[in-house]
């Protein structure tokens, strides 16, 4: 029968597919939990770092923290607001990630509206690909690994490169517009400031410690540890986005994965359904021949 044929087509297709969606589900599982992971190793190695800057605080020439002194002995001017400016915008590799691309890019049209004069720059193959096809100017643009996380290393080069520029006065700010994790399936679209970068205030040095000896120039390891919390809050965002990218992905691969297993129940049933029928014509069609029952009757 037709319909048995059709039937049968339909759930050999999902069970080709049940396998794939299943295998998507894991590996999105993993990425999710290897993100939050190394979220929570940073914010110990941010926690570090932060006592180190509350202990160092004292032997500054300054404790005002709205300047950076990148260059020992030269004076670098306070964080300004001309307009010489990055957005960066973080989105995905890959799809399969329902709205999560849309997204970023609303929340980041909506801020450059606000800030034209501002340089784009892009992480991410869907968020460039949006943007090429809306033929929108990018000033730069990378794609993410699409097997693993976002490296520290990118996060650091990065940095580095803002932080050379906003002390050679060519560079103002640097916002950052990225999904916010928020829990499985939930994030919200941001807008984080990170250059110039905002260490902790220093209120409070006597929760941590007594009197500190710092043998190396107070200034330059202030310098280094702030190039370091400037690429470690960078580097936060990226694994905060991406920890929401597949958070996202396994809350839809899991239900495309509970919709398979249901359709290849509903369909079972449907098929042997029309079995039965079959079968039970096919006795009725033999009991007729063998004049058990007459043509008449049902």
């Amino acid at each position: 029968m037709p319909d048995a044929e059709r039937t049968q087509e339909r759930l050999d297709n999902i069970r080709t597919v049940q396998p794939i969606v299943s295998a998507l589900r894991t590996i999105s599982l993993g990425s999710w939990q290897a993100a939050l992971n190394r979220l929570r190793g940073l914010q110990t190695y941010t926690n570090r770092l932060q006592t180190i800057l509350l202990l160092l605080a004292p032997h500054l020439p300054t404790q005002r923290w709205g300047w950076l002194p990148f260059s020992i002995g030269r004076k670098v001017r306070p964080a300004q607001e001309s307009g010489r400016g990055v957005i960066l915008i973080i989105g995905s590799e890959r799809g399969l990630c329902g709205g999560f691309n849309d997204a970023v890019i609303d929340r980041a049209q909506t801020y450059y509206a606000d800030h034209p004069q501002r340089e784009l720059w892009v992480l991410g193959e869907r968020i460039e690909r949006a943007f090429s096809r809306d033929k929108q100017a990018l000033t730069w643009s990378k794609n993410l690994a699409t097997s693993a996380l976002p490296s520290f290393s990118l996060a650091f080069d990065l940095t580095q490169r803002w932080l050379s520029a906003f002390e050679a006065e060519e560079l103002d700010s640097v916002h950052v517009v990225y999904n916010a994790y928020q829990g499985v399936g939930r994030y919200e679209p941001t807008v984080a400031p990170l250059i110039p970068p905002e260490p902790p205030p220093t209120e409070s040095t006597s929760d941590v410690g007594g009197q500190v000896i710092v043998e190396t120039d107070p200034l330059s390891l202030y310098t280094q540890i702030v190039e370091q919390w400037a690429a470690i809050d960078l580097y936060t965002r990226l694994l905060d986005s991406a920890a929401a990218e597949h958070a996202t992905r396994y809350q839809l691969m899991e239900g495309a994965a509970q919709n398979a297993e249901r359709l290849i129940e509903d369909l079972t049933a449907e098929l042997q359904a029309i079995r039965r029928q079959q079968i039970t014509q096919e006795m009725q069609e033999l009991a007729t021949g063998a004049g058990l029952l007459s043509d008449d009757e049902d």
